[in-house]
């Protein structure tokens, strides 16, 4: 154990304190290090007056000077908005079908539609348009709704089986679960794999393809091919929106299936619908 030193006559008063016989004196601050400790609390106080800084129930104090960021951000979208007020207006007037052959435009419509893409439709679409499980891919050629641009504008704009727009796309399929015994469900779903060439047991698909005329074709067609009218999918081309094993299908033909889309009309404006409808349909699945 190392000797500790004895105490000299002059040394400031300690702390107190005492470490294996190791004591802390007990020196006044430096003067500039205090007078910059004053100075910060001084800057403090004044910033809190200043600028909005407290938080209260449902906002915070806005401080005298009344700058807030948000602000800032609102006068920088105007700015832009205004800038860009001129093409949009022609935008959102111009024939959706000839959008296209103008390059400045559609230059503009497919830049603008990317940023509300990424905005708005990437939570459920992606970031890359591929979709998820019961959210569509927008980069194949399988439409529930058609996917030429006016097909597209109108879904982008209504939504599909929503409540705020009465004219949202509409369709419902019925839960054969209520409808048919399980065998009989399990034969329907067999021939419906039969038409995608998936593996299924030909034995339940042979009574299931009557099973399909009398109560499936109607919306989803003899050939099983589809109808983009009613919202029917093609069952035979083995793009699944829910997904296609025995397992899945049963699921969808016993219990149905019910997705929903917001009408975007009342978040976005009509040059900022028709973009991202030009940005969906030229990422290469558009009709």
């Amino acid at each position: 154990m190392s000797k500790v030193p004895p105490k000299q006559e002059g040394d400031p008063n300690t702390t107190g304190h005492s470490w294996d016989g190791i004591e802390e004196f007990d020196n006044p601050m430096p003067r500039w290090w205090l007078w910059t400790f004053y100075a910060t609390i001084v800057w403090g106080v004044a910033y809190t007056i200043a600028y909005p800084a407290w938080p209260l129930v449902s906002s915070a104090t806005s401080g005298l000077l009344g700058y807030s960021t948000r602000g800032e951000v609102a006068v920088d979208i105007a700015a832009v908005e205004e800038a860009n007020a001129g093409i949009n207006a022609r935008l959102a007037e111009a024939e959706l079908t000839e959008i296209s052959a103008d390059a400045e435009l559609n230059g503009y419509a497919v830049s603008a539609g990317a940023a509300v893409f990424r905005t708005w439709c990437a939570q459920c679409h992606g970031s890359g348009a591929a979709g998820f499980v019961g959210y569509p891919n927008l980069l194949d050629d399988d439409w529930l709704w058609g996917g030429d641009i006016e097909a597209i504008h109108t879904t982008i704009a209504h939504g599909i089986r929503n409540e705020d727009d009465p004219d949202a796309r509409y369709s419902e399929m019925p839960a054969y679960g209520d409808i048919f015994e399980p065998q009989e469900i399990s034969q329907v779903v067999n021939y419906v794999m039969s038409l995608s060439g998936s593996d299924h047991d030909a034995g339940l698909a042979e009574p299931g393809a009557e099973l399909f005329a009398d109560n499936c074709a109607a919306c989803h067609g003899d050939d099983g091919l589809g109808n983009t009218e009613l919202g029917a999918p093609n069952l035979a081309d083995a793009i699944w929106l829910y997904g296609g094993d025995e397992e899945t299908l049963t699921e969808t033909v016993t219990y149905s299936r019910y997705g929903v889309m917001p009408p975007w009309t009342q978040r976005l404006g009509e040059a900022e619908i028709r973009a991202v409808a030009l940005y969906v349909h030229q990422l290469g699945g558009g009709e």
